[in-house]
């Protein structure tokens, strides 16, 4: 063909949403959107094979392959695909505008083969080159009979070279001469991460070839022809049925792509035609530290090419803590694949996949209820948050909700509130600390009583949540209220007694703590074991932990602990203070005593501040000394 000059026909609409996205953009992304164009070609030529409208040997190997050489500063793109004539190259790459994939589909629509697909639009993707490139070459040669191979050359103003090329074969090759700023991609190993990053799952075969390093290697060894192979799976687990795959198959997927060396807990397989096209497999990775320091990832891809991670529009956001690979190819992206623009298609697909989830997890409880206990201190998080955020999959997943109790067993909320009914009514006693709040628990227990465990950083939201959504029930934590099944029912005390002796009691520990504001609640405990415990206010102690959530310092002087010290007046060591205040030379021990008493109740409900330790440990000094003394006077 003749040489040819011209100018490259702009359509500032279409072009201007792609430049302002690349100016944010990874630059990686040409590598992405080059290697596609590629894969596009190969499909676009398998399926006029399939057609009879082209020829191709039964064993044709499609591929597409980049080399990088570090001494031209080239890298090239190179696959056998459809080919372009010159009157192609006009039309899809002089005119930016005009989708070459669109096209296509557009021609041949009726004689689609609906399993293969064509990823993107040519010409727009194809001038990503010009983000890293001074000058971009294209050698191609159409698969058309007759046709000749064409070379276009531009270095990236609207101003373009077309004429012969010397290509043999069918396919196309873009070659790309690197600018300064952009000499990294030209590294073997950086290019090999950007190609496992994005292509790691192309339908065809992707090669690299690192010509510096084979002309060091033959440097070094001599003559030497090294094999290279595919960097890609081109058949991803997520393709398969779900059938026709093993626990073993689930596993190893898993650890190849996450690069986790624990086995994931399980998964759910998404196999959809209607009424989306949408694959892929979500993961539920065992949690190994909070909930706060969570990180999953859902990778994205668009016909086996990667997107991007955790894209949020398409992702359910607590989805986004779960681990797995999704691929839609009816995604409404724009050209460049980063943005969705079809609003309402796509919150429909996000609600069907919330759907998923839930209808696995019911499944989960209902036929494996003994392997749901066992995954649920690992998933719990997930679903909380999952329930707090999306009030649709709080409705499908309400029942299957459930605690572990201070028996070890698990139980839903309503069989909580059922067997409980006749000693908490509509209350709910849940445990955030099982080895700090283990007085609580034990007094809980000898009673024939039980708690809750609500043990992550979530549930101080989760249960202000259940408690809107369940009419009527209360969550206290087990410091918060004194059940009446705790205390003893009858007394041959008369009132006046009981009255004058909670009286005195109250005064001998307001004098020995020095706190005349403290509230105190003289009872007659069931358990004779213990001489005091601290109640915490629940609607405080919440107030105390939002505001430490939120960074604030200043929420015990806006909002003081509602404390209230409960003295068991049935309790051996209390009695005792009662007749030894009526001697008067041992006030002084009967106020240690008492001072003491009210520090191991604190300590049963949280840890003493350095002041409070200090002075518990010497005061314990003391009274050993005096018991010491006593021991050996007598």
């Amino acid at each position: 063909m003749a040489n040819e000059r011209g100018s490259i026909s702009v359509n500032t609409e279409n072009v201007l949403p792609i430049i302002k996205k690349w100016l944010y953009s990874d630059k990686d992304i040409f590598v992405r959107e080059l290697v596609s164009n590629g894969n596009d070609a190969i499909t676009k030529f398998k399926r006029l094979v399939s057609i009879g409208e082209a020829q191709a040997d039964s064993d044709t190997r499609y591929y597409i392959k980049v080399v990088v050489d570090k001494d031209k500063k080239t890298i090239k793109v190179i696959d056998n695909g459809i080919g372009m004539t010159a009157e192609e190259v006009k039309k899809y790459i002089n005119q930016i505008a005009f989708s070459g994939a669109k096209d296509f589909l557009e021609k041949y629509m009726d004689k689609a083969d609906e399993g293969s697909q064509i990823i993107g639009h040519f010409g727009l993707g194809f001038y990503s080159a010009f983000m890293v490139a001074d000058r971009v070459q294209i050698d191609t040669l159409s698969y058309q009979e007759g046709a000749e191979a064409v070379r276009w050359i531009s270095s990236g103003g609207t101003d373009y070279e077309m004429g012969d090329s010397d290509r043999t074969e069918r396919g196309t090759t873009v070659t790309l001469y690197m600018s300064e700023d952009s000499l990294e991609f030209l590294d073997g190993y950086r290019m090999r991460e950007i190609l496992v990053k994005y292509c790691s799952f192309l339908p065809y075969e992707v090669y690299l070839e690192d010509l510096s390093k084979k002309k060091d290697e033959k440097d070094d060894k001599g003559d030497k022809k090294e094999e290279l192979k595919p960097i890609n799976d081109t058949n991803p687990l997520w393709l398969k049925n779900p059938k026709d795959c093993t626990e073993e198959e689930y596993k190893e997927f898993y650890k190849k792509v996450f690069r986790d060396f624990e086995d994931p807990l399980f998964w759910i397989h998404l196999n959809m035609d209607y009424p989306f096209n949408l694959k892929g497999i979500l993961y539920f990775p065992r949690l190994k530290n909070e909930f706060g320091a969570i990180e999953g990832q859902i990778k994205l891809y668009y016909n086996q090419v990667f997107v991007a991670d955790n894209i949020k529009e398409v992702i359910p956001e607590f989805l986004m803590l779960l681990k797995g690979t999704i691929d839609c190819p009816d995604l409404p992206l724009n050209v460049s694949r980063s943005f969705l623009q079809n609003d309402g298609y796509v919150k429909k697909l996000s609600a069907h996949i919330t759907k998923k989830v839930a209808d696995k997890l019911t499944s989960l409880y209902e036929t494996e209820r003994e392997n749901y206990n066992k995954y649920w201190d690992d998933i719990n998080p997930f679903v909380k948050f999952g329930c707090i955020r999306e009030q649709k999959f709080y409705d499908r997943v309400k029942d299957i909700i459930i605690f572990k109790t201070t028996n070890g067993d698990y139980v839903t909320l309503k069989d909580y509130l059922d067997r409980n009914k006749e000693k908490h009514k509509n209350k709910v006693f849940y445990v955030t600390d099982e080895r700090q709040q283990a007085q609580y628990i034990k007094l809980f227990k000898e009673q024939g009583m039980e708690a809750v465990l609500l043990t992550n950083i979530i549930d101080t939201h989760f249960v202000q949540f259940l408690e809107m959504q369940e009419s009527g029930v209360k969550f206290l934590r087990i410091d918060a209220d004194l059940s009446e099944n705790l205390k003893e029912t009858s007394s041959a005390e008369d009132e006046d007694k009981v009255k004058e002796k909670t009286e005195i009691i109250e005064k001998l520990f307001k004098e020995a703590i020095g706190d005349e504001k403290l509230k105190i609640k003289v009872e007659n405990l069931k358990a004779a074991s213990t001489p005091g415990m601290i109640l915490l206010s629940e609607d405080s102690r919440r107030l105390q932990d939002m505001g430490r959530m939120f960074g604030r310092t200043d929420m015990e002087h806006l909002f003081p602990k509602d404390e209230t010290l409960v003295l068991n007046s049935g309790n051996n060591l209390i009695k005792a203070v009662l007749k030894l205040r009526e001697k008067e030379d041992k006030k002084e021990d009967v106020l240690l005593i008492c001072r003491h008493i009210y520090d191991l109740a604190m300590m049963s409900n949280r840890q003493l501040d350095p002041e409070m330790m200090t002075n518990f440990i010497e005061r314990s000094n003391r009274i050993l000394e005096k018991l010491a003394r006593l021991e050996a006077a007598g």
